[in-house]
């Protein structure tokens, strides 16, 4: 009998997924969807430069790829899976430092690379 209760209690787990990985609520990224930065052009400038394109090159970008520049997210334009554009201003280039770039698509956070404004 102990063996009946145990086996019908297993079978019941099993058939309702408890104890599996998915998680519809999940704000994690698809399983093996993965975003990497590799190239910012420009990678620096000086302060108080004039509003520029930067091109953002890399991996894993879709169509809801966005860029942040120094933690702001800033209007991105797709190219391509291995491409984005946005453009940076003037007051985000004022004064000098080193600025963090990355990029969120599909809930998940590129690498940082990071751009000097000296």
């Amino acid at each position: 009998m102990k063996t009946a209760i145990i086996l019908l209690a297993t079978m019941f787990t099993l058939a309702c997924g408890y104890g599996s990985n998915y998680n519809s609520m999940s704000m994690a990224p698809k399983p093996g969807a993965s975003v990497t930065l590799s190239d910012l052009s420009p990678d620096s400038t000086k302060p108080g430069s004039a509003a520029f394109v930067m091109t953002i090159n890399g991996s894993g970008f879709d169509t809801s790829s966005v860029v942040y520049f120094n933690a702001v997210a800033h209007s991105t334009t797709y190219i391509s899976a291995n491409q984005l554009m946005t453009t940076i201003t003037a007051s985000d280039v004022a004064g000098s430092g080193t600025f963090p770039v990355y990029v969120r698509s599909n809930n998940a956070n590129s690498n940082t690379m990071n751009f000097m404004v000296q």
